[in-house]
């Protein structure tokens, strides 16, 4: 069968930056074996596929896929296919505000779309599963080798390794500064033998803080166990990361706006906006945005699968 399908760029208000998606908009009839072939055909970090929602209160089911996984959970997917829907008007609109609710692994996620004369001009989504801490990260000295790094590029003080997951675990990493972070390198044969079997560790988050904005931060993202080198905009990540920050922030009441700067150095550049709310210590809400580009729009065929 043939298949519509479009290309956007997520996390970004700009062609040829932030991070590519590729959604299939109608993906009914699809069994997961033809949607994990095609996210390996389209070779982008995630390829995401809309179907109906199975409670008629919520807009859509979608279902995520990396190249070589299924994931409950996904940033840019998620924001992406909300953005491509209220593009398209696949959905009705409501100035100033659109809201969707979708059906994932990880439960219902609610995503908000500003709407301005008819068209998206920003995308955010609420957590379904707020951040948790994870179990002690390994040793420094050996974050340091799997980073290709060494032990003073680390940042010190409160700043440590933590490890974090919203839905998907993040392994946490400050560095010391922007040169360091600029420098990492995922060591493939260290994180084969130390993190790879460890579903908290796997995916590493490395990070450094901006030293004019307070606020803002650069980061990069390694998860090879996904089949992705390297990620140029993760929203996930910031979900987890966000627990992080506020774990940071101690045990004050309101609300933080962070924006995490990533994909900086391979020529993708994109821009997060992360807004938590905690009350005591206590962490109420996570919401993840940014802005997407319609980049193309095709057709592909879908053979059957031999069962």
């Amino acid at each position: 069968m043939r298949y519509r399908f479009h290309t956007l760029d997520v996390f970004t208000d700009q062609p040829f930056s932030g991070n590519p998606l590729a959604v299939l908009p109608e993906a009914s009839g699809l069994t997961a074996a033809q949607m994990q072939t095609l996210a390996r055909e389209f070779n982008l970090s995630e390829t995401v596929f809309i179907l109906p929602p199975r409670d008629p209160a919520h807009t859509h089911t979608l279902r995520i896929f990396t190249p070589t996984a299924e994931l409950p959970f996904a940033g840019h997917p998620t924001l992406g296919a909300a953005w491509l829907l209220t593009a398209l008007g696949a959905i009705p609109l409501q100035e100033p505000t659109t809201t969707l609710v979708f059906e994932e692994g990880v439960g219902p996620v609610t995503a908000e779309i500003t709407v301005d004369r008819g068209q998206p001009t920003f995308a955010r989504l609420a957590a379904a599963q707020l951040p948790v801490q994870g179990p002690t990260p390994p040793e420094p000295a050996l974050l340091a080798e799997v980073l290709t790094l060494e032990v003073v590029d680390l940042a010190d003080g409160d700043w440590r390794p933590e490890a974090w997951s919203g839905g998907v675990p993040f392994l946490c990493v400050p560095l010391r500064n922007r040169e360091a972070l600029r420098r990492a390198r995922l060591n493939g044969e260290r994180w084969a033998a130390t993190l790879a079997d460890n579903a908290w560790v796997s995916q590493v988050y490395p990070f450094c803080r901006d030293p004019v904005d307070p606020t803002q931060f650069h980061v990069r993202m390694f998860a090879p166990a996904l089949g992705v080198a390297e990620d140029p905009a993760t929203g996930a990540a910031a979900v987890a990361f966000a627990g992080y920050l506020a774990r940071q922030a101690g045990s004050k009441t309101g609300r933080q706006r962070w924006q995490l700067m990533q994909g900086e150095d391979f020529g993708r550049p994109s821009r997060l906006t992360v807004e938590a709310e905690w009350t005591e210590g206590q962490l109420r809400s996570v919401w993840v945005g940014g802005a997407a580009v319609l980049m193309s729009t095709g057709e592909i065929d879908v053979p059957e699968l031999p069962s």
